[in-house]
């Protein structure tokens, strides 16, 4: 019987303004770290969640994540206006339109990490500057821990530097497809994987979207690979945050098996986890799909997943 570990994820909370062909809706949760602190709390595993919201921040939000059993003490309330992101997705639900990204209290914010986190097993460092990562990094002092880490397209192209010196502490690089090649200058994903180990990470998930994910893993000196499909959705609504609980949700399954050094069949199955997690939240707004979902909702769809892909 393993003993879950607890959790520490950082990065952004959000007010998300969202459009589709089919939808407009307002005053959404958002924000990397709030997407995969919740995907993360299905493992029953203790999250602690650090971040920022200004004074117009929804209580609503705030009281659903508590509810959830994530920790709000690392997240600091500021007199500022809350980051906000507003974006369109059209017909190709595959693509979108940034129409307005309000950074306010994100510009000057510095991570602290509550003294009750500082060493928690796992540190997932989410979505947000490579600078505020570092800072993260710097306070979580945990003797025995696990690090992972998520990026953009933006932080490759602005902060590329300090990027790598994330990766050198890192245990598990999260990244896209598009990033990855961005990042790798490489059209071959099986290069840019290969590629993205050799900057430090023990091992690399590259997203593929509606595809599915791909494991990379040199532990050892061995190359290992592992590459998942995505659940089947039949009916997508809202794409955002699913890369952000795809982290989360992959974190807490490692989490729940209680050790920080999970072998590599472990990491294939969190990668499996990720996965059904995410379809959840594409199937309505927000974090409305995870909200609604039980232990054995997940489990049903842990089991047809398995079924459909055994060959």
């Amino acid at each position: 019987m393993s003993n879950p570990l607890p959790i520490v994820v950082g990065g952004t909370i959000a007010i998300d303004n969202v459009k589709t062909p089919f939808a407009d809706e307002t005053n959404l949760l958002g924000g990397s770290a709030a997407y995969a602190a919740l995907a993360a709390s299905f493992s029953g595993v203790p999250v602690n969640l650090v971040g920022i919201v200004g004074k117009d921040f929804p209580a609503p939000h705030l009281a659903m994540l508590e509810g959830r059993g994530i920790s709000l003490d690392g997240v600091e309330r500021s007199t500022g206006d809350s980051f906000t992101w507003s974006g369109e997705y059209f017909n190709n639900m595959n693509e979108r339109t940034t129409h307005r990204v309000g950074l306010n209290v994100l510009e000057s914010w510095e991570v602290k990490v509550p003294a009750s986190a500082a060493s928690s097993a796992f540190v997932v460092l989410a979505n947000m500057s490579p600078d505020n990562q570092l800072q993260m990094l710097a306070q979580c002092q945990g003797a025995d821990r696990f690090v992972i880490a998520d990026t953009m397209d933006l932080w490759i192209e602005i902060a590329n530097e300090r990027l790598h010196d994330v990766l050198k502490q890192l245990d598990l690089f999260v990244i896209n497809d598009s990033e990855a090649r961005e990042f790798t200058r490489t059209s071959n994903l099986l290069q840019a994987g290969r590629q993205l180990l050799a900057k430090g990470p023990r091992h690399v998930v590259i997203k593929l979207g509606e595809y599915g994910a791909m494991l990379f893993s040199a532990e050892g000196g061995e190359e290992q690979f592992f590459r998942s499909h995505a659940y089947p959705i039949q009916e997508l609504v809202d794409p955002t945050g699913a890369g952000d609980c795809f982290l989360g949700g992959l974190a807490g399954y490692l989490a729940a098996k209680g050790s920080t050094k999970p072998d590599f069949a472990t990491l294939r199955q969190a990668v499996v986890y990720g996965s059904v997690v995410a379809s959840f939240t594409c199937e309505s707004f927000s974090t409305r799909g995870l909200e609604a979902l039980d232990a054995a909702g997940l489990q049903t769809r842990l089991d047809h997943f398995r079924a459909v892909t055994v060959w």
